[in-house]
């Protein structure tokens, strides 16, 4: 049975997606690096509520942006990435994440040194979970559990959050 809560420590993942997974910087940048024809798709945007274990990290009762896309190499998904960005941190220098598009939100953030990311939470989903089910719904053959990463970056005391579900393509890049 999978975890029910998020981790700081990464305990009971495959050695070959461990590297993935830990990494500090940009997991766009990671991709870009392996893979010559990136792209950023199934960019889907709405305004919602973030999901409940996500609360504590942004705030129950905050409007947010939910930003959903998947990164691709040669259209093949490798990560499914999950975005909250609350309203109220959507001003300033973060204005513009409102309209990036299929520009990758990691981009925006590594770019700029003023950004700081929080330790990262590790977590193996499942079917229970509805981050698993948006990873999933394009696969033909999903597995039963998927790896996941994310973390708060924060800019001026405002805070986004990022989520990164792994998908099993990841393993041959």
């Amino acid at each position: 049975m999978a975890s029910s809560v998020w981790h700081q420590h990464l305990l009971g993942a495959p050695g070959w997606l461990r590297p993935w997974l830990v990494d500090q910087g940009s997991l766009t940048q990671r991709i870009v690096t392996r893979c010559s024809d990136f792209s950023v798709r199934d960019v889907s945007l709405r305004r919602a509520y973030a999901h409940s274990d996500e609360f504590a990290l942004v705030g129950r009762q905050q409007h947010s942006l939910l930003r959903d896309v998947s990164l691709c190499c040669a259209d093949v998904p490798l990560v499914y990435a999950h975005s909250v960005l609350p309203y109220a941190s959507l001003t300033g220098a973060w204005a513009r994440l409102r309209y990036l598009g299929s520009r990758p939100l990691g981009a925006a953030l590594f770019v700029n040194p003023q950004v700081y990311r929080e330790a990262l939470q590790f977590r193996r989903l499942d079917f229970r979970h509805p981050l698993y089910l948006a990873a999933v719904a394009r696969l033909t053959h999903p597995p039963a559990t998927l790896w996941a990463r994310r973390s708060v970056f924060v800019l001026a005391s405002k805070r986004i959050l990022v989520t990164e579900v792994f998908l099993p393509a990841i393993k041959y890049l």
